[in-house]
């Protein structure tokens, strides 16, 4: 099967500062194309989505255009660029004047997961990334399960822009807690504008023990609500190597949805993804 990679990172930390990993020293590296394409040998990954690394902000604007120039290259699965934004700052409009117009860019994210609930909640966040709808953009939306509640009332005040939900929402699968993920991660399906990654699980279940049925009650829920059309695969390399390799993930996956069919998992490996993301 062919798959489309909607959620992968690259870091060069000889070109670029990512303060987070100071504090996750197994990820305290680069990890650069070669890796990724070792990492998805025999994997038959035929596209793949950058999602922005969460680099520190003076750098936002020069590895926005080393990732498009690395996108540009015939030498790698690279098709599209979710770059690093500041919905919040009043400027964003002038910075999205810089990137926008490459064909390679797909959208913006701003990692919410690690910020104050109060900034995505903030009227100039709001309009800026309804903005996004005027420059062909989406918006991956990445918070934790606590925070859905936010994720919802932005894509309430946003109905022209499209919406990716990353990593499930980030239920608590260590955890094994369901709700109310459960019926937030329902409320935000029933918008036409927004679909679901199906990433990230496994970076949040036990990393010693995990199994793919720990994971089949997030994924079947998040199936269930979103449908077969609105759901996409992400492998979230490298975080993922947190508790499993790229292969392992993938596996787990294709197990959890076998008893779909082949043509539902081409969807969620494959079709949505290059429908979603506007891939050549």
């Amino acid at each position: 099967m062919q798959i489309v990679d909607t959620h992968q990172h690259l870091w060069d930390l000889d070109l670029f500062r990512y303060s987070w990993l100071d504090l996750l020293p197994a990820l305290n590296r680069s990890f650069l194309m070669a890796d990724y394409l070792k990492a998805t040998q025999g994997l038959n990954v035929v596209k793949s989505v950058h999602l922005e690394a969460d680099v520190d902000e003076p750098c936002m604007l020069d590895e926005t255009r080393h990732l498009l120039a690395l996108a540009d290259q015939a030498d790698n699965p690279l098709e599209g660029i979710v770059a690093c934004g500041r919905p919040e700052n009043s400027d964003f409009k002038s910075y999205l004047d810089k990137i926008a117009g490459h064909p390679k860019l797909k959208g913006i994210r701003r990692v919410l997961h690690t910020q104050l609930d109060e900034l995505g909640q903030g009227q100039t966040f709001i309009e800026n990334v309804a903005a996004l709808s005027n420059y062909g953009l989406s918006f991956d939306i990445s918070v934790l399960a606590r925070q859905l509640p936010i994720a919802i009332n932005l894509v309430s005040c946003c109905p022209a822009v499209s919406f990716i939900l990353d990593h499930c929402g980030v239920p608590q699968v260590k955890e094994r807690i369901l709700d109310p993920w459960r019926a937030r991660i329902a409320e935000i399906a029933k918008f036409p504008n927004v679909v679901c990654k199906l990433s990230g699980l496994v970076a949040y279940a036990d990393p010693q023990k995990w199994t793919a049925e720990d994971l089949r009650p997030y994924v079947d829920h998040v199936i269930a609500s979103f449908g077969w059309d609105r759901v996409l695969f992400g492998s979230d390399w490298p975080v993922c190597t947190l508790s499993a390799s790229y292969k392992q993930w993938v596996e787990a996956l294709q197990s959890i949805t076998e008893s779909a069919g082949k043509m539902n998992q081409k969807k969620l490996f494959h079709d949505n993804a290059v429908r979603v993301y506007r891939l050549s």
